[in-house]
C-alpha cells in the first residue's frame, strides 16, 4: 500500500477482476511504490514499436526518475492502473489531470490526459479496451469528465480502441500526431458497446470449458472406483474428441497409462497444452494443483471437490481462496463441490460430470446449481416412460455446484449465441446478481425460450453460494424475471413440462385452443384447466372411443385448418376391443396432420398408453441408431440399462426432420405448459416493439440536481421533510397537496382558511397513517363548526395531538386510491411498484412491479397488470378513471429516479385518480450518496 507522499488511502475498491476477449481473466489494480520491479520486467518485455508509439520516440528502457513518476500516484489527480495474470503487469494505464492550458492541475479541473502500453504478446485480448473502462470510472469518480489522447497516426490499434468506446469525441489532427478528446459521461453506444464486449468475452469463457481440446484428470485413483477415476472412465467412454490425460502425484514413475489413457504424475509432465482440468483431490491439495495448472497455461478448471463453501465458515474462506488464486492465472472455475460439465456435440462429445451416461444429443441447454437436481433433471429428460416422455435430448450441461466464479449469468451469454442450444432450462437456488440475469435474461427470451425454476425460495440461499443482500421478497423478484421474459415455474416436473413443448412446437400465435380426443370426461377437464390458465378453449370434440387413427388425423387436420384456432391438445385413452387404434398407428397419424401445418403446436394428454409417448417422439434425428455406424464411439453401459423402446416405422409422408410431438399424462400438466408458451410468445410480440422513454418539457434535471447536492451535503443519507420533497417532486412536473401541521383546533382553522374549504384532517402518527379504515381521516369538512368537531372526536379516539399529529389538507376530488413507490434495491436495482391503496391490496400483496426506466407501454402494462385493476376501468358502473395521467405520474418518477441514482426511495401515498386528472396527497423521498460502482460502471467479476 502507498503511504506518504500521497494524498488518498489505497483504492481498494478499484481493484477488480475481468474477463477478457479470448475468455482468460485478468486482475486489474492500482499501481503503487511497491510495482517498480514489475513495471521494469514489464517494460522490458515490451517491443520497441509499441515503445515508440507510447512515447513518439525510441525509448529503450524507463529511467529511474521514469519508474517513480510511473509508480508514485496520488489517486486523485495522478493515477495508474495495471493489468495483471501470474502477478506480473501485461499492460498499464495512467490518467494525469491538466487544465486549460495542457499543464499539470488539480480539481476542479475536469481533463485529463490518458495514456496506455499493451505488452505485445497480449494485444488483440482486449485488455486495452477493458483498462479503459475502468480507469474512465475512476476518473468519473475522482471529478474528471473528459479524456484526451494523442496517438500516431500510425498507432492503428490504439487510436481504434478510443474510437470503438462509445464516448461522444472531438478529433483533431496537428503536428503529426492525432489528438482525441472524449467525454466519459456514459452514452447509450458506449454501454452498447461495453455489454457487447462483456458478451463475446463471457461467453468465450464458458466456450473454452466445453469444448476444450484437451482434457486432464487430475486425482485418478490407482484403483477403480472414486471420483476422479470414475469422471476419467465417462470422459473417455462418452468418446470424447479431444485429447485426454490422468494425473495422480501417487502413481509410479513407470506407469504411463491408466485405463487406457496417458498418465503422468502432475500436469507440468503433460507435453503439450491442457485446456481443462477436472479436479478431483481433496480440498487441502487443490492449491498446489491450481498452481500447476497455471503454470502450465490451463484455461480453465471443474472443481468436484467438496469440503468448502457449503462445509461452513473455514470452507467458505477456503473457497474465496480458490477463485483468487485460479484467477491470479487467468483461469476460470466451475464449482467447486461441482457435478461437472457436459456438451454433446459430435464435435466434442465431452462428459466432464459424474454421470455414468451422456444424455442423448439434442437443442435443450441445462443448467443446475444442484448436482442432485440436475441429475433428476437428465433423467427425466432421457427416459422414455413415466410421466413427461420422449427423446429430448441435450446440447449442454453445467452443474456449478457452489458457483464461485463460473455463474447461470455465464452460461447464458454462451447459450444466447449457441447454434446448438434452441430452449434453456435452469435450476437456481440463488441469483447472486439479479440486475445482471434480468438484463441477461431480456435479451436470451428475445432470441429463445428461458425456463426457470428457482429452489430456496422461501429460505437463506445455500451455504456455499455468495449473494448480494436484496429487501425485495420473492414474489417482487418473480415478477421481475417475468417482465424480462423469463418463463417462471415452481416445479421441477414444470420445468420439464415446458422445455418440451417449446424444444418441440412452434410458439402459439394466440390463446385459442381447440380439444379433440376420444374421451369426453379427459376433454372437458382439458377445458376446464385451459380456462384456469386464461387460455380460450373451444368446447372439446368427442371422436368416442371408437375413433380410429384415420378419424383423429382428420380431425386434428380440421382444427390445424382452422383460422380460429391457435393450438390444439389431443385427449387419448386406451381403447379394447377388435379394430382399435394402436400406439404407433395413432402416433403416426398425429405427426403427419401436424406436419402438414407445422405453424400450430399440437400436445397430447394420454392416460396409461405404455407406448404412445414413445411413438409420438420417434424420429430418425433423435432416436438411437439399431447399429453403430464405423465412424460411432459406443458409450458406457450403465448400471441398470432399461431396454429401448421399439422402433417406429415413419411412412413416406412424414417428413424425417417432423417436429414432435409431447405428450402428458395429465391434462392439467399439459395446458400449464400451454399457457406459459402462449404468454411467452405474447411477450416476444411485445418485446419487439418495447415502446420509449417519453420526454417532458417541463422536467427540470439540472435543477433537481443541484437541489439533491445541496441536500446531500448535509449527511450521507436523510429521509426529506415535507418542503424539501415537495421541492424535488415539482422538479420533475409532479405536484403535491400541501398538508398543514394542525398542533390545536385553533391551528387546524387556520390551516383550512387558508388552504380553503373543503379540508380533510388526517392523522400522521405512524400507527394511522394511510389508515382511513381506522377512523383516523375525516373527509369533507365543509365548514370551521365540522373542522372542530371532527377534531375533537379524533383527540377523544385517539389520544392527544402530540400522539396524533394532525394534519390538513385541501380535499382531492374523489377517485381511487393508489400507491406509487420506487426503490433501489442493492441486488435488483432500481423497481417502480403500483398498487391500489387499502389494506386489502397488502393483504393479497397485489403489487406490479417494473424496472426503471420505464418505458410507455411497460407504464400502460403495469397500471393494467393488478388484480384490483379492474376498479381503474369504471367497474360495476362507477366512472372511469384518468388511466392517462396515472400512466404519466409513473413515467415521471420512473425519470426521476433513473436520473438521479441518489434518490434511493420515493412514496407516493395516496394518489387519487379522478374521472380527470389525479391528485398526489403524500410524498416521501429518500436519498443517499449514489454507489461507487454500479450498472455503468466497468465489466467486472463478482468480487472474492
Amino acid at each position: 500500500m502507498q503511504t506518504s507522499p500521497d494524498r488518498h488511502e489505497y483504492p481498494a475498491h478499484w481493484e477488480a477482476d475481468v474477463v477478457l476477449r479470448d475468455g482468460g481473466t485478468a486482475r486489474v489494480r492500482p499501481i503503487t511504490v511497491d510495482d517498480a520491479d514489475r513495471l521494469v520486467s514489464f517494460y522490458e518485455q515490451v517491443s520497441d514499436e509499441s515503445k515508440y508509439y507510447r512515447f513518439f520516440a525510441p525509448y529503450p528502457r524507463l529511467s529511474a526518475k521514469d519508474v517513480h513518476r510511473f509508480t508514485h500516484h496520488d489517486f486523485v489527480d495522478r493515477v495508474g492502473l495495471a493489468a495483471t495474470v501470474g502477478g506480473e503487469f501485461i499492460a498499464t494505464v495512467r490518467y494525469d489531470r491538466i487544465g486549460a492550458d495542457g499543464t499539470p492541475a488539480s480539481a476542479p479541473a475536469d481533463e485529463a490526459e490518458v495514456a496506455f502500453l499493451v505488452q505485445d504478446a497480449h494485444q488483440g485480448r482486449g485488455v486495452a479496451s477493458a483498462l479503459l473502462e475502468h480507469i474512465g470510472a475512476v476518473a468519473r469518480e475522482r471529478g474528471i469528465r473528459r479524456f484526451a489522447a494523442e496517438v500516431l497516426p500510425a498507432n492503428t490499434k490504439m487510436i481504434k480502441v478510443f474510437t470503438d468506446a462509445g464516448y461522444t469525441q472531438k478529433r483533431s489532427f496537428e503536428d503529426g500526431v492525432v489528438r482525441l478528446e472524449f467525454d466519459l459521461e456514459p452514452t447509450d453506444r458506449s454501454l452498447a458497446v461495453q455489454y457487447a464486449r462483456e458478451h463475446r468475452a463471457e461467453a468465450r469463457s464458458v466456450q473454452r470449458l466445453l469444448a476444450p481440446g484437451s482434457v486432464a484428470v487430475i486425482g485418478t485413483g490407482r484403483t477403480p472406483g472414486g471420483v476422479g477415476r470414475s469422471v476419467l472412465g465417462n470422459i473417455r467412454d462418452a468418446g470424447y474428441t479431444g485429447r485426454l490425460y490422468a494425473v495422480n502425484k501417487a502413481l509410479p514413475e513407470e506407469q504411463k497409462e491408466l485405463d487406457g489413457v496417458p498418465a503422468h504424475r502432475s500436469v507440468r509432465d503433460i507435453d503439450g497444452p491442457v485446456d481443462l482440468a477436472v479436479v478431483a483431490v481433496p480440498a487441502e491439495h487443490v492449491p498446489e494443483v491450481v498452481t500447476e495448472c497455471g503454470e502450465h497455461g490451463v484455461q480453465g478448471l471443474v472443481v468436484v471437490s467438496a469440503g468448502y463453501a457449503e462445509s461452513g465458515p473455514e470452507g467458505r474462506e477456503r473457497q474465496r481462496a480458490l477463485v483468487r488464486h485460479a484467477r491470479t492465472y487467468g483461469m476460470r472455475i466451475i464449482g467447486p463441490n461441482a457435478f461437472g460439465i457436459i456438451n454433446t456435440s459430435p464435435r466434442v462429445r465431452l462428459n466432464a460430470s459424474l454421470a455414468p451416461e451422456v444424455p442423448r444429443p439434442g437443442r435443450i441447454g441445462l443448467f443446475a446449481q444442484s448436482g442432485a437436481i440436475g441429475i433428476a433433471l437428465l433423467s427425466r429428460l432421457h427416459r422414455r416412460g413415466g410421466g413427461v416422455t420422449g427423446v429430448t435430448g441435450v446440447s449442454t450441461f453445467v452443474s456449478s455446484g457452489n458457483r464461485a466464479d463460473v455463474s447461470g449469468n455465464d452460461v447464458l451469454q454462451y447459450w444466447y449465441e449457441d447454434p446448438d442450444t434452441d430452449v434453456v432450462l435452469m435450476y437456481l437456488e440463488s441469483i447472486g446478481n439479479p440486475r445482471k440475469f434480468t438484463r441477461l435474461a431480456r435479451r436470451t427470451a428475445a432470441a429463445k425460450p428461458l425456463v426457470v425454476v428457482q429452489g430456496a425460495r422461501h429460505g437463506a440461499a445455500p451455504q456455499g453460494h455468495a449473494v448480494r443482500a436484496t429487501r425485495l421478497p420473492h414474489a417482487t423478484v418473480s415478477a421481475l424475471l417475468r417482465q424480462a421474459g423469463v418463463i417462471r415455474v415452481d416445479t421441477i416436473t414444470e420445468l420439464v413440462d415446458a422445455g418440451l413443448l417449446l424444444d418441440r412446437q412452434p410458439l402459439p400465435a394466440g390463446p385459442r385452443v381447440a380439444i379433440l380426443g376420444n374421451s369426453e370426461s379427459l376433454g372437458l377437464l382439458t377445458y376446464d384447466a385451459c380456462l384456469a390458465e386464461g387460455l380460450r378453449p373451444h368446447p372439446p370434440q368427442d371422436l368416442t372411443t371408437a375413433a380410429s387413427a384415420a378419424d383423429f388425423h382428420a380431425a386434428l387436420s380440421r382444427a390445424l385448418a382452422d383460422d380460429r384456432c391457435d393450438a390444439v391438445v389431443v385427449t387419448a385413452i386406451p381403447a379394447v376391443g377388435e379394430g382399435s387404434v394402436g400406439d404407433a398407428a395413432l402416433a403416426q397419424a398425429l405427426r403427419s396432420a401436424s406436419a402438414a401445418a407445422p405453424a400450430k403446436p399440437v400436445l397430447v394428454v394420454h392416460v396409461e398408453l405404455g407406448g404412445l409417448a414413445e411413438a409420438l417422439s420417434a424420429a430418425a434425428s433423435t432416436a438411437p441408431q439399431a447399429a453403430a455406424d464405423a465412424g460411432d464411439v459406443p458409450r458406457q453401459a450403465p448400471t441398470e440399462r432399461r431396454p429401448p423402446a421399439p422402433e417406429v416405422q415413419v411412412d413416406a409422408e412424414t417428413p424425417e426432420d417432423a417436429q414432435l410431438i409431447p405428450a402428458y399424462p395429465a391434462a392439467e400438466r399439459a395446458v400449464r405448459a400451454l399457457g406459459q408458451a402462449v404468454t411467452y410468445a405474447q411477450w416476444r410480440r411485445d418485446a419487439a416493439d418495447p415502446g420509449r422513454v417519453p420526454e417532458y418539457d417541463d422536467i427540470q434535471e439540472k435543477g433537481a440536481a443541484a437541489l439533491i447536492g445541496g441536500l446531500l451535503a448535509r449527511g450521507q443519507g436523510l429521509t426529506l421533510g415535507t418542503d424539501e420533497t415537495c421541492d424535488l417532486l415539482g422538479h420533475y412536473g409532479i405536484q403535491v397537496h400541501r398538508a398543514l401541521p394542525a398542533p390545536t383546533p385553533d391551528a387546524a382553522v387556520e390551516a383550512a382558511r387558508a388552504l380553503g374549504y373543503p379540508v380533510a384532517l388526517k392523522a400522521t402518527a405512524p400507527h394511522l397513517r394511510h389508515r382511513a379504515d381506522l377512523g383516523g381521516v375525516r373527509l369533507d369538512l365543509a365548514d370551521e363548526d365540522q373542522l372542530r368537531r371532527s377534531y375533537a372526536e379524533l383527540t377523544e379516539l385517539f389520544g392527544t395531538p402530540e400522539e396524533l399529529r394532525p394534519v390538513v389538507q385541501r380535499m382531492a376530488p374523489r377517485g381511487v386510491d393508489v400507491v406509487v413507490r420506487a426503490v433501489i434495491d442493492p441486488a435488483a436495482g432500481a423497481v417502480l411498484s403500483f398498487g391500489l391503496a387499502g389494506a386489502a391490496s397488502q393483504l393479497l400483496g397485489d403489487t406490479a412491479h417494473r424496472l426503471i426506466p420505464v418505458t410507455d407501454r411497460e407504464a400502460t402494462s403495469l397500471v393494467r397488470s393488478i388484480r384490483t385493476a379492474p376498479l381503474l376501468f369504471g367497474w360495476r358502473g362507477s366512472a372511469p378513471a384518468d388511466t392517462r395521467a396515472l400512466e404519466e405520474l409513473l413515467l415521471r418518477v420512473s425519470r426521476l429516479v433513473d436520473d438521479h441514482p441518489e434518490v434511493v426511495a420515493v412514496t407516493l401515498e395516496p394518489v387519487v385518480v379522478a374521472s380527470h386528472g389525479l391528485s398526489v396527497l403524500g410524498a416521501s423521498v429518500r436519498l443517499a450518496p449514489p454507489p461507487v460502482r454500479d450498472d455503468l460502471g466497468p465489466r467486472t467479476l463478482p468480487a472474492y
